[in-house]
């Protein structure tokens, strides 16, 4: 996490609701993560039709991103995962 929060979401969805869930927050919500941690988040979906499995798809890619980003790589240890040296 760098500190220097953007998002780009290239989701579409194909009605403005799921169910009573409007699919607006979705975005926002990303918005407001990738904000709050400083973290730079990139979330594309490339097809689909269904809105609840598009919404679930995003959610379940970003949170095995962030788990993957999380774990620590004992062949890197104590190294900065940089080729700048910083981040």
């Amino acid at each position: 996490l760098s500190g220097r929060p953007y998002l780009v979401f290239r989701t579409q969805f194909p009605w403005p609701k799921i169910g009573e869930f409007d699919t607006d927050l979705v975005r926002e919500f990303f918005q407001a993560l990738s904000t709050h941690a400083g973290m730079n988040l990139h979330i594309e979906t490339l097809y689909g039709e269904n809105c609840h499995h598009i919404c679930e798809s995003s959610f379940k890619g970003v949170a095995r991103a962030l788990r993957t980003a999380m774990m620590i790589d004992a062949r890197q240890a104590g190294e900065i995962p940089s080729t700048k040296g910083a981040l």
